[in-house]
Order: structure tokens, then C-alpha cells, then sequence
């Protein structure tokens, strides 16, 4: 089975996003966020939307089971560093049904209450690399991985 892969241009600027938000620059919803690696148990740092909706809050696997969904998937927890502060998570991978019901009634009502110029650049992403998850939450779920992350205790 071949390894899904983001869009070349998402993984040529990654390490910048990366050392930008780093260094607590503002990206939008974009956080930095660590991961132990499934094999080699290092820390892997990505830049990564955090989708948060009534103090709810969750990692959308967009390109599908990528690196980072799978080592989120085997360790289980994860650091997400917003400008300054890090915060640990625990990660919980929604099932395939969860996953259809988020997909439908969170994350679509969500991004059509968006500001317009957001709401633009939503649709335009959404039609351009996820165009199942406004046409078939269902198969948008069978292969795009979505964690809620919950606050792990100190």
C-alpha cells in the first residue's frame, strides 16, 4: 500500500511553516505540533491546522493517512505549540461513523459561518484537495483520518 503524501508545495514549505510557528508567529489556525515517531520514537514536528469549534478541538488527517496521522495514531498524545505556550494532548481517532457525522455536521456547518474572505479560501482548498468531504462525507471519512484532542491531565 502506497504512503498518501500532502501536495509538493505543502511539503516544500513545511519546514518554514514549521520554524515560523516555532518562533510564535500568528498563522491562522496553524499550530506546531509534535509527535513521537511510530518507528524511531524521536520527536517529529509539523505544521498542522487545529480545527476548533465550540471549545472543541480537532487534527484533520486532509491528505489522508499521512506520516503524522499514523504516528498520532500509535503514540496516542501530542504537544501543539500556539505562539509561546506548549500544550500536551491526548488524541482520540474518531471511527469512520464519527468521522461521516464530524465531516457533515461540524466541520461543513462550521466553515459556511465563516467570515467571507475564510469562507472563500475554505471552499477553494476544499473543492481543490477534499471535494468527498463537501460531496460524500462518507468516503471522506473512509480515508481521512480526524483526532479530537482533549487536554491531557498534568
Amino acid at each position: 500500500m502506497t504512503m498518501a503524501q500532502a501536495p509538493a508545495f505543502v511539503r516544500r514549505t513545511g519546514a518554514l511553516t514549521t520554524r515560523l510557528l516555532g518562533a510564535g508567529v500568528p498563522m491562522g489556525p496553524n499550530a506546531a505540533v509534535t509527535i513521537r515517531g511510530r518507528t524511531t520514537g524521536k520527536p517529529r514536528t509539523t505544521p498542522l491546522a487545529v480545527v476548533e469549534i465550540d471549545g472543541r478541538r480537532w487534527l484533520l488527517g486532509a491528505y489522508g493517512d499521512v506520516h503524522w496521522t499514523r504516528n498520532l495514531r500509535a503514540a496516542g498524545e501530542a504537544t501543539i505549540r500556539v505562539g509561546s505556550r506548549d500544550e500536551r494532548v491526548l488524541a482520540r481517532e474518531l471511527d469512520q461513523d464519527e468521522a461521516t457525522a464530524w465531516f457533515r455536521d461540524v466541520l461543513m456547518p462550521y466553515t459556511a459561518r465563516m467570515g467571507s474572505v475564510w469562507r472563500h479560501v475554505g471552499a477553494a482548498v476544499l473543492k481543490a484537495f477534499a471535494r468527498d468531504i463537501v460531496e460524500d462525507p462518507a468516503a471522506a471519512a473512509a480515508h481521512r483520518p480526524v483526532f479530537e484532542l482533549l487536554s491531557a491531565p498534568s
